[in-house]
């Protein structure tokens, strides 16, 4: 992005193959709409290019794309009036019809749709910081020091937030008393 922000074209390719997938992973889990969603990553690059030149080199590109991103999806939620979705995304419907398909056995079913229905019931009472920082840490796989710059909080705040939803989470799931490294 230096290079780029540099007057270097021939960067942006490079830019946009790192960053195109993840901006795409993060705003599906918040537009239901594919053309929609087309459009906040067109505008996403669009502003990255107006401001190239504003980019402090050696500084981490992702956050400030995620930060775009975030603000033009809020942007055309409210000037549309659509709904962002706020559950962990539109995978729900696979991961029902992967339930229905796998039939290990009736209980096994029953109990990963409950279950499925309490995290998410979970997941959507946690504050608003919580679950943002959940989805950019656990979901998208952003690094704690690149979330923090983005949402403007120090790294330490990162690792609360994460291990409290974690918690609340695995409380529903039924494993109060594993950890993992990243919470």
């Amino acid at each position: 992005m230096s290079q780029y922000g540099q007057g270097n074209d021939g960067a942006f390719e490079i830019v946009y193959e790192v960053v195109a997938p993840r901006l795409e992973g993060y705003l599906r889990r918040h537009v239901r709409e594919t053309s929609r969603l087309e459009d906040i990553v067109q505008q996403t690059f669009e502003n990255m290019h107006r401001a190239r030149g504003s980019f402090i080199p050696g500084s981490q590109v992702l956050p400030w794309a995620f930060t775009i991103a975030k603000r033009l999806m809020i942007d055309t939620q409210r000037r549309t009036g659509h709904e962002v979705s706020r559950d962990l995304g539109e995978e729900n419907d696979t991961v029902d019809a992967i339930l229905i398909a796998a039939r290990e056995s009736g209980e096994e079913v029953v109990h990963a749709v409950e279950t499925k229905a309490q995290l998410l019931a979970v997941f959507s009472r946690l504050p608003e910081m919580q679950q943002t920082v959940f989805e950019h840490v656990k979901i998208e796989g952003l690094p704690y020091a690149a979330v923090a710059a983005m949402l403007g909080i120090t790294e330490d705040s990162v690792r609360m937030y994460t291990h409290r939803a974690c918690k609340a989470l695995r409380a529903v799931a039924g494993g109060e008393g594993r950890g993992t490294q990243n919470d």
